[in-house]
C-alpha cells in the first residue's frame, strides 16, 4: 500500500460537516492542547497497542535459548557416547586412547565456544528487552511529545520492514538512533527466505520450516505442504516426470491423510502438463504462486514471533478512519479535507463500519471549531458558511470587511446572514 499525501481543501460544500467523533488521525504524533494527565490517560489506553513491540524480542530470546539448548544437548550426548563406546572397548590401544581423548577434548573445547557465544547472544537480546521496558516507563507529561515521535518512527520502520523496504527502514532506525526499538534483525532473518521465494527458490524456506517444525506443527500450519506442491509443479513444468513421482512419493504422499484434494489436483499436471489452457489447472504454474508463498511465509512469521499481521501503521490509521468513516465519504462530492476522499484511504477502511451517527457536526473551515448556539453559523453571499468568531475576527483586521478564503469574494460583515442549527 502506498500512502499519498492529503492535497490542500478545495471543496465546494457549504460547510465542513464531520462525524461526532472529529478525528484528524490517530498516529501518535500530534501535539494536542488536552491537558498532561489526559495525554497521560489517552496514552495509557494506547500502550495496549504495544504487545508487539515486547513480545518479539521476547520470543526471539526464546527461540535462541531453545536453539542452544539444543546444540548442548546434542553435543554433550555425542561426547558420552564416544566415552562410553571407549570404556567399553577392551582391546584399544594406549595411543588410540590419547587419541580419543584429544578428540573429545577438542570436541568440548568447540562446546564451549558455542555456549560462550551463545551466551553473549542471549545477553544482548536481554538487553534488548531491558531497553524496550525501559523506553515504556520512561513517558511521562513532560516528554510525551519527544516518545510519541519515537513510537511513530517505530511505527514507520515496521511497515517499511513489512513492506521489504529493508534498507530504508535500517537507515531510519540508525539515523533516529532506535536501533534496540526496532526488529532489524528478526526482519533480516525473514529477508533471506524472502529473496529465495522471489528468485523462486524454496530451500531456504524448507530450512526455515524445518528449523521451527514443532511450533509450526502446532499451529497447524500448511505452508511447508504449500512449498513442497510449488516444487512438485516446477518439476513438471520441467517435463521431470519421472523425478516429479519419486518427489511426490517422499514428500507430498506423507500429507495425503490431511490435504487429500490439493494433493490431488496437483497431481493431475502429470496429465495436463505445464501448456495447459484448463484454467483449473493452468493456475498453479503461474507466476503469481510464488507470490502468494511470499504472502503466507510472512504470515507464518508474524504468528511465530508473535507480531500483528497487520502493519501497526494500517493498524494506527484504521482505528482513526474508523471514526470518520460514513456513507458520504465515498460519494463524488466528498470534500478534499476528508482523508477517506483518498483511495488509498479508502481501501483501508472498506472493511471497517460505518462510524455510528445520532447527530452531524458544522465544524467552521478557517477555524476548525465547532459551530453551535455559542458560536453560531453564518452564511456569506456566495453560499459558503463559517463561525461567527472566525468571520468577525476577520472584519476587526479588515475595517468589517469578509474575504472567502474559498473563492476570493469580498463583502461586509453586514451582509452575512446568520443560520440556525435544528
Amino acid at each position: 500500500m502506498e500512502i499519498d499525501p492529503l492535497p490542500n481543501g478545495t471543496g465546494s460544500t457549504a460547510a465542513t460537516t464531520t462525524t461526532e467523533t472529529t478525528v484528524t488521525a490517530t498516529l501518535p504524533t500530534a501535539v494536542s492542547n488536552t491537558t498532561p494527565s489526559s495525554k497521560l490517560s489517552q496514552l495509557t489506553e494506547s500502550l495496549k497497542l504495544e504487545h508487539q513491540f515486547l513480545r518479539v524480542p521476547f520470543e526471539h530470546y526464546k527461540k535462541t535459548i531453545r536453539a542452544n539448548h539444543r546444540t548442548a544437548e546434542k553435543e554433550v550426548f555425542a561426547v558420552i557416547s564416544s566415552i562410553a563406546d571407549v570404556a567399553d572397548s577392551n582391546e584399544i590401544s594406549k595411543d588410540d586412547a590419547v587419541l580419543s581423548l584429544t578428540s573429545l577434548v577438542s570436541r568440548l573445547q568447540g562446546l564451549k565456544r558455542k555456549l560462550e557465544e551463545g551466551s553473549r547472544t542471549e545477553n544482548l537480546q536481554v538487553q534488548n528487552c531491558r531497553a524496550r521496558l525501559d523506553h515504556l516507563e520512561s513517558v511521562d507529561a513532560e516528554n510525551l511529545s519527544e516518545w510519541n515521535n519515537v513510537r511513530f518512527k517505530r511505527i514507520l520502520v515496521d511497515y517499511m520492514l513489512r513492506m521489504s523496504y529493508y534498507d530504508t527502514a535500517r537507515k531510519l532506525a540508525e539515523s533516529s538512533k532506535i536501533e534496540e526499538l526496532v526488529d532489524l534483525e528478526v526482519f533480516q532473518e525473514a529477508k533471506k527466505v524472502v529473496d529465495a521465494l522471489k528468485n523462486q527458490e524454496v530451500g531456504p524456506a524448507l530450512a526455515w520450516c524445518a528449523e521451527n517444525k514443532s511450533r509450526l506443527k502446532k499451529s497447524k500450519s500448511k505452508f511447508e505442504f504449500q512449498l513442497r506442491l510449488q516444487e512438485f509443479i516446477e518439476l513438471v513444468r520441467a517435463e521431470n516426470y519421472m523425478r516429479a513421482i519419486l518427489y511426490a512419493r517422499r514428500y507430498l504422499a506423507p500429507w495425503g491423510a490431511t490435504h487429500l484434494k490439493e494433493l490431488q489436483l496437483v497431481m493431475t499436471t502429470l496429465a495436463f502438463r505445464s501448456n495447459t489452457e484448463c484454467t483449473k489447472y493452468k493456475v498453479l504454474f503461474e507466476p503469481k504462486q510464488w507470490d502468494f508463498l511470499v504472502d503466507q511465509f510472512k504470515q507464518e512469521f508474524y504468528k511465530l514471533h508473535g507480531m500483528t499481521l497487520e502493519p501497526l501503521l494500517n493498524i494506527y490509521l484504521q482505528a482513526g478512519l474508523s471514526a470518520l468513516k460514513t456513507p458520504y465519504c465515498f460519494e463524488d462530492d466528498c470534500t478534499k479535507e476528508d482523508p477517506l476522499s483518498q483511495e488509498n484511504f479508502r481501501k483501508l477502511a472498506m472493511p471497517l463500519p460505518y462510524s455510528k451517527q445520532h447527530h452531524s457536526k458544522l465544524v467552521c473551515y478557517i477555524t476548525k471549531e465547532l459551530m453551535d448556539t455559542e458560536n453560531p453559523p453564518q452564511v456569506l453571499p456566495n453560499g459558503y458558511v463559517y463561525s461567527t468568531k472566525a468571520l468577525k475576527e476577520m472584519a476587526e483586521k479588515n475595517n468589517g470587511k469578509i474575504t472567502c478564503p474559498r473563492t476570493g469574494l469580498v463583502c461586509n460583515y453586514s451582509d452575512l446572514v446568520k443560520a440556525y442549527i435544528s
